[in-house]
């Protein structure tokens, strides 16, 4: 008979992933769990820059905003990447 899991063993195996800002359990932490930006949101031009950007009030007529990894212009646009779950305890 399997013995059970105490609430403190069950800690150990939740972490939090570094990318993603997510709980995850270490045990089901497979190649795709993890959906994130590698790149940083930036403001600045696009490369091309003959993309139309969606300025807020305040910005100024030059900000573009976007992730420079796909170029998505929301902030809360999700991940463009997926990969596994990097704890903070993995360092």
């Amino acid at each position: 008979m399997e013995k059970e899991k105490t609430k403190s063993e069950v800690g150990l195996l939740v972490s939090i992933c570094k990318r993603c800002k997510e709980r995850f359990n270490r045990t089901s932490n497979s190649s795709s769990s993890c959906r994130f930006h590698p790149s940083f949101f930036v403001c600045r031009r696009h490369d091309d820059q003959k993309r139309y950007y969606e300025l807020g009030p305040e910005d100024p007529p030059y900000a573009a905003k976007f992730y420079d990894c796909c170029g998505a212009e929301d902030p809360e646009a999700p991940g463009c990447t997926t990969s596994s779950h990097v704890s903070y305890d993995d360092d």
